[in-house]
């Protein structure tokens, strides 16, 4: 890539195209429970660099608008939420969800001041653990449909959330590059001849596979595409083929192939052009998917101990990561607690913005280069027309969805009939009519 390709891949702040790509859809900006509390303290959050405050009203509806009051330019998260709005400390200025001005307490009686200012607001809706807006312009608002990772309301949902020092693009090739699994996280995605497939424990995933250099094959589609990492497995490597199959979904998600028990994913909004708001996801059948506090102190993600409250990683460069040595004298890997934490190490020692015009990339990099020329062919069909990936007729059709499995060698893993991990008996009764097709199971 050119460092211009580099740019327009990257850059998302003010009128930078991909952000504006970006804003033609529904977009996450906080976690719900972080404004459970109607009247309860507002949340400073920012998207495509734009600062915004969210806030539950008195009614129990949530508002996502603009952080800084217009009559000054101080910050309404320090507002007063209360009464149905949300009241700047400054000059006592009230907002209401959708930006209109409720009260001017500065200006004389009868002033019509507040009939010429509207204030920036824009449409939430809250599903799948998060509150979402819409920041693009009105004229091409769609009606806000479920994410792949929160298909109906009785799926759960489970979410950790980290703001990193880097830009959303190296963390989502991040999230797509299959290859890197079988040596980054090698300590806690092991390796077993004991596993059929992937499994989850309470403290590592077990794999089928110690081959660190999977084959890669493409296919495309008009929400992004999806890949197989196409792996020997430790029994009978001479009949199948282990195969786990990622899906980028355009502009910024990631469907992880799933364990045995629950499906994986992420989101990436850029928060700025040097700064992510990742998302890490386990979702799937109430049974089955992790609580919150287990899935953040499985992955090592959890508020007051790996990350401050504002969700900033204590782990940092300065710390390296807090990498211990002797255990990696010992036989761990990388000697980083929690595989995404491995990940966030990996990502933010690139660089704000890393640059991809000195990558030299090989083989296992398709899926990145894929995302790349997708992007950029993408975000140039937006600046000459105004169409965006991923939108209208062109989201994501409802059976795709990432997997992981084993095929007879020779199989085209496109074809191979997959839903997501959902219950036991599904999953087990899934197994049993598949393994009926697997020559030496």
């Amino acid at each position: 890539m050119t460092p211009e390709e580099n740019d327009l891949l990257c850059r998302v702040t003010g009128n930078a195209p991909m952000g504006q790509l970006m804003r033609r859809h529904w977009t996450p900006i906080c976690l719900i429970e972080e404004v459970m509390e109607p009247d309860g303290t507002p949340v400073r959050a920012q998207a495509f660099g734009e600062e915004l405050v969210v806030f539950r009203n008195t009614s129990g509806r949530v508002g996502v608008i603009g952080e800084h009051c217009p009559h000054r330019g101080a910050s309404l998260v320090l507002g007063r939420n209360e009464e149905d709005g949300l009241r700047c400390l400054y000059h006592g200025w009230k907002f209401d969800i959708q930006g209109n001005i409720l009260e001017m307490v500065s200006e004389p009686a009868g002033n019509r001041m507040a009939t010429g200012i509207k204030h920036p607001a824009y449409p939430a809706k809250e599903w799948g653990g998060i509150v979402w807006a819409y920041m693009g312009p009105p004229e091409t608002m769609t009606e806000f449909q479920p994410p792949a990772w929160a298909p109906t309301a009785d799926t759960k949902v489970t979410i950790a959330k980290v703001v990193l020092p880097c830009n959303w693009a190296q963390v989502l090739e991040g999230a797509i590059d299959s290859a890197h699994s079988s040596s980054l996280h090698s300590s806690d995605m092991v390796p077993t001849a004991d596993a059929a497939g992937a499994e989850a424990t309470e403290s590592t995933w077990l794999r089928p596979s110690n081959d660190k250099a999977p084959r890669m094959q493409i296919d495309r589609g008009s929400y992004g595409f999806r890949y197989a990492a196409i792996r020997k497995p430790i029994h009978n490597a001479d009949l199948n083929d282990y195969v786990r199959s990622t899906v980028f979904v355009a502009p910024a998600t990631a469907l992880i192939p799933p364990n045995n028990l629950y499906n994986v994913a992420n989101i990436n909004v850029p928060a700025d052009d040097t700064t992510t708001v990742f998302y890490f996801i386990a979702w799937g059948h109430p049974k089955q998917t992790p609580d919150t506090a287990a899935w953040r102190k499985f992955l090592g993600q959890t508020v007051g101990e790996d990350l401050d409250h504002a969700y900033r990683p204590l782990r940092n460069r300065e710390n390296n990561f807090w990498q211990d040595r002797e255990a990696m004298k010992a036989g761990n890997f990388t000697g980083i607690t929690g595989f995404p934490n491995q990940d966030v190490a990996m990502w933010c020692t690139m660089g704000a913005i890393t640059n991809r015009s000195a990558d030299h990339l090989g083989a296992s990099d398709i899926a990145v280069v894929e995302f790349r020329k997708q992007m950029l062919k993408a975000v140039r069909t937006f600046q000459e027309s105004g169409e965006a990936i991923g939108t209208g007729a062109r989201a994501i059709p409802k059976e795709i969805c990432s997997f992981q499995t084993m095929v007879p060698k020779g199989s085209d893993w496109r074809s191979f009939e997959v839903n997501p991990v959902w219950d036991t008996s599904a999953q087990d009764n899934k197994q049993a009519n598949h393994s009926a097709q697997i020559q030496g199971a």
